[in-house]
């Protein structure tokens, strides 16, 4: 992916105006889809299939919603086909719509954003406060969901809201096995993509090839068995602290029984803010996991400057030392992956790395044929 694409941390980025579509590059109906919003995947009128649904903000498709679509398409291998713009609204995707599919229409996730600004601390019309799984965006729950193309973002910004400690505000939480995102784009800033399961002890595989993420506090977060490939991770910068560390590029919460956590190859990070400022990880022990050895393997990945090269994980908690948990590279380079104090970047042997691969944390399932 290209290099960083419209921070969060911009003042009234995606916020619901005529300005939100231009912070991405869009225009009221963008230029190239004008008469054909769905590009080369048909129209309401000349569908892909009877299975298709299509998704256009301006009224050409058969639903302006996403959530709407989603609610229409029962059942089982669906497909959503979302036309260009700038969809403010929360999506949920529950467990008996299965094997799903989102595609951007455009073929750019530029172009396709699903967008909401709730945080864990925003109070809730009938009280109480939202948490962190109720600050979602799109919430993934279905097995076999596939995405392209698609922005999904949370544009909260403690900036707006000094009255709320809950800066926990998740773009994705996605918890089906076997879910897929290829070229996709995450923003937000705490907690970003949320790459979980349905409960402790089930498993549930996704992989990330060729995304873009960036946020600042555990911007990737979970227990699930995820593969992050070809991907570009992005810290943002921070006005609101005066010293380092900003913040966490990941925090597993990977299972003791599950043998794999996160697996991030041939990816890169960068940063906006300064040198050093940020961790490439701390291990996160839920209070409703206290067993839990949060895993994460990071090989043959471009670490930029603003990783602490010199200690690049912490603890999350002291009861939890990142040194009793489950974390490794392999073969890494870039000023963030240089190692001043070996101790405190353990290394996978040649032999271990050899079962550190998609194939082995995968398994049987093989997202990345035939794309």
């Amino acid at each position: 992916m290209s290099s960083p694409l419209h921070p969060l941390s911009r003042r009234g980025f995606l916020r619901a105006s005529a300005g939100a579509g231009a912070a991405l590059g869009l225009t009221a109906v963008p230029a190239h889809a004008t008469g054909r919003p769905f590009g080369r995947y048909g129209s309401p009128e000349r569908r892909l299939s009877p299975e298709t649904l299509y998704v256009d903000p301006y009224g050409r498709g058969d639903f302006s919603t996403v959530q709407a679509a989603v609610t229409a398409a029962t059942g089982s291998g669906r497909t959503l086909v979302l036309a260009p713009g700038v969809y403010r609204e929360t999506v949920a995707l529950d467990t008996t719509r299965t094997e799903a599919t989102w595609i951007g229409a455009t073929e750019n996730p530029r172009d396709v954003v699903i967008v909401h600004d709730t945080a864990a601390g925003t109070p809730k019309p009938g009280g109480g406060t939202y948490g962190t799984t109720g600050s979602a965006t799109t919430t993934v729950q279905a097995d076999g969901f596939t995405a392209r193309w698609i922005t999904f973002a949370n544009d909260w910004l403690r900036a707006d809201h000094p009255d709320i400690s809950g800066t926990q505000a998740v773009a994705l939480k996605v918890q089906g096995d076997r879910s897929a995102f290829h070229h996709c784009r995450f923003l937000g800033h705490q907690d970003t993509l949320y790459a979980d399961s349905m409960a402790l002890g089930v498993i549930a595989r996704q992989y990330f090839a060729h995304c873009y993420a960036e946020g600042d506090v555990d911007f990737v977060f979970g227990r699930a068995r995820a593969v992050y490939e070809d991907c570009h991770f992005r810290t943002l910068d921070r006005t609101d602290l005066a010293a380092a560390p900003y913040g966490f590029v990941f925090a597993p919460s990977t299972a003791a029984a599950n043998p794999y956590g996160y697996l991030v190859s041939r990816s890169r990070v960068s940063s906006a803010a300064p040198d050093a400022a940020y961790k490439l990880a701390r291990p996160w022990v839920p209070s409703s996991d206290t067993t839990a050895r949060p895993s994460l393997v990071v090989r043959d990945s471009h670490l930029g400057p603003g990783i602490d090269a010199a200690a690049p994980y912490t603890n999350m908690s002291a009861s939890f030392p990142w040194q009793d948990q489950r974390f490794a590279e392999y073969r890494n380079s870039g000023p963030g992956a240089v190692i001043t104090v070996p101790e405190n970047r353990p290394q996978l042997s040649a032999e271990q790395a050899e079962s550190a691969t998609r194939e082995t944390c995968l398994g049987d399932w093989t997202p990345w044929r035939g794309c």
